[in-house]
């Protein structure tokens, strides 16, 4: 893996005086649940319904989804003969469920404000789910959009990661990808880029910077400026 720049502490051009850390990045490749929406409910209530279907401990079930595809999901829970209509199943019950999804703290005043060639989204959800929970939350749809159907291998595999970058047409490792999950935290680094983890769920990873969410988050100088006060972990 290539060396990073370093985080820096910075300040925007034109602008206040303002202390935070400085990421540096040609690109930025957004992980979507928990990064930019909140899905958190929506997830439990559809699995929840999925594991009684197929008899299973919804809490079980849960604890085991978050950042992967969910055909990956079920393939640790459920026979091979009866997986592709329980991935079916549990696909349907997601998009009837994303209405009730929200935008998480910064997202919908950062994403506006990044040049449209400069940043990606990287979900482990289809693209009618990954669509569907962008446009509950309010937000907009990326010129790149990278989901299950686009890969061969979900996460921890980096293997999106690295598409979302040629897609971007910039090497991965001149790119941020910003991450919750272990899953995905784990991809991130395995692609060669810069990983930033986002919410408290990411002090379980590897993620070398975490932070409390995107609230205040700038793309200044070519890379997301943090503010200080949302930082949990920094080198």
């Amino acid at each position: 893996m290539k060396d990073h720049p370093a985080p820096h502490h910075s300040q925007a051009r034109g602008g206040p005086l303002q202390d935070g850390l400085h990421l540096a990045a040609g690109g930025v490749l957004f992980d979507n649940d928990g990064v930019l929406v909140d899905s958190d409910a929506a997830v439990a209530v559809s699995w929840a319904r999925w594991a009684h279907e197929h008899d299973l401990d919804p809490g079980r079930v849960i604890a085991t989804v978050h950042g992967r595809r969910s055909a990956d999901t079920v393939a640790t829970l459920v026979p091979r003969a009866r997986q592709a209509e329980a991935t079916r199943l549990i696909d349907a019950y997601e998009l009837e469920d994303s209405a009730v999804v929200t935008a998480l703290p910064g997202a919908a005043e950062l994403l506006p404000t990044l040049p449209a060639e400069r940043w990606a989204v990287v979900t482990s959800g289809s693209l009618a789910l990954a669509s569907a929970r962008l446009r509950a939350a309010g937000l907009p749809l990326p010129a790149v959009l990278v989901t299950a159907e686009d890969v061969e291998r979900g996460k921890p595999d980096p293997q999106g990661y690295q598409l979302g970058a040629r897609r971007l047409g910039l090497p991965v490792e001149q790119c941020l990808v910003v991450e919750d999950s272990a899953a995905g935290v784990a991809a991130g680094l395995a692609s060669g880029a810069a990983v930033l983890g986002v919410s408290e769920r990411a002090l379980g990873t590897a993620a070398p910077v975490v932070v409390r969410d995107l609230g205040g988050a700038r793309w200044v100088d070519g890379g997301l400026l943090l503010p200080s006060d949302a930082v949990l972990r920094a080198p």
